[in-house]
């Protein structure tokens, strides 16, 4: 329980279908800091919200500590992909590793069966038996793109009771119930980063002579020097902003050179690919329905999704080809993939298939 209205309401629906239920907050990364601006997800508030709605429930309510796993596993991972110019995810990274792994193990000691968010997502059956996740009812809110890292003998042991709502009946079941959570604000953001201050976080975090913190030249994809810049870090493939040089049209990031501290910009046409190569993958189902034509990937959390063909090669890594050229195809970022709203599975994006053929550049 997050102290949200979702994990709230969820707890409410699992009780109501007859379930034994705890309420269980997770201690994280930012409970370890009393100022600051408010986290909905994840602040001393939330935590004192999360158990203001299990006594309106009737049900135990505990706080987990898992700031040490939630560290080692997302906010380190976040920093190091940030230094090394890679786009993380730390949502998918918190659900694998955290909330689906030592949280999920935690439960079980404790004598629980399953476990249970207020995540927008469905667990069905599948032709092949067992279970699948699928795309939430509630398509604005669907959340399946950060789940593609759970792992798949838990499927049958974890619940999702919203799935097939929609939000906005979440909300009146809540205030029906007299949840004070029924209109507590939405996370927006990366929990423990201050909005919009991935640049600072990460910055504060690395020597002063990393290369990601040193300024640097901006050019041209065609060589010519532009400017210079103050830092790479908090640049993103596909990103367009004032980059303070002018004459030279619409501008995207399209590579960033640590090394030599260099921010690569140019058209917009010069971020499409044809493709990506990804790593470190989870399948949700056999790897044949993967390698089928029509295969829908998504490489952002807000993507609408493009046909791809999927191949997986020696070793872990998986060759996605697109139908048609995609932009901003960032490294480190997920690609989720899907055939019609199930969800087959997810990989972290090693590097893009440039438009042009050729070697995955990055």
């Amino acid at each position: 329980m997050s102290g949200g209205v979702d994990s709230a309401v969820a707890a409410s629906l699992l009780l109501r279908a007859g379930h034994e239920v705890a309420g269980a907050t997770m201690r994280l990364f930012c409970h370890a800091r009393q100022d600051g601006p408010p986290r909905p997800c994840c602040d001393m508030e939330a935590v004192r919200e999360a158990r203001r709605s299990a006594d309106a429930l009737g049900i135990p309510h505990t706080v987990v500590d898992m700031e040490e796993v939630f560290r080692r596993e997302v906010v380190d991972d976040f920093v190091s992909e940030y230094a090394h110019a890679r786009t993380p995810n730390p949502c998918v990274r918190c659900n694998t590793f955290v909330k689906f792994g030592p949280l999920f193990e935690k439960a079980e000691r404790m004598g629980y069966e399953a476990v249970a968010t207020g995540h927008y997502v469905r667990r069905l059956r599948v032709t092949e038996g067992g279970e699948g996740l699928f795309r939430a009812l509630d398509r604005e809110k669907d959340q399946s793109y950060v789940l593609w890292g759970l792992p798949r003998s838990r499927i049958d042991r974890c619940y999702f009771p919203l799935g097939g709502i929609r939000k906005a009946v979440v909300r009146r079941l809540a205030r029906r119930l007299g949840l004070a959570a029924w209109d507590r604000a939405e996370s927006q953001d990366i929990c423990f980063v201050p909005r919009g201050q991935h640049g600072g976080f990460v910055a504060e975090r690395l020597t002063r002579d990393h290369p990601m913190r040193q300024p640097g030249k901006i050019r041209h994809i065609d060589g010519e020097e532009l400017g210079e810049h103050e830092g790479l870090i908090g640049a993103t493939i596909g990103q367009r902003r004032g980059f303070g040089v002018g004459g030279r049209g619409r501008l995207y990031v399209v590579r960033l050179e640590p090394e030599s501290r260099t921010l690569w910009v140019g058209p917009k046409e010069a971020t499409l690919s044809r493709g990506l190569i990804a790593r470190d993958g989870n399948l949700l189902a056999p790897a044949e329905q993967v390698e089928i034509p029509g295969v829908i990937a998504k490489i952002r959390y807000r993507h609408e999704g493009v046909p791809c063909r999927v191949r997986m090669r020696d070793g872990d890594a998986w060759e996605v080809l697109f139908d048609r050229l995609e932009g901003a195809v960032a490294p480190g970022q997920s690609v989720a993939l899907y055939a019609g709203d199930r969800l087959l599975g997810g990989a972290r994006i090693e590097a893009p298939i440039p438009a042009e053929g050729g070697r995955p550049s990055g």
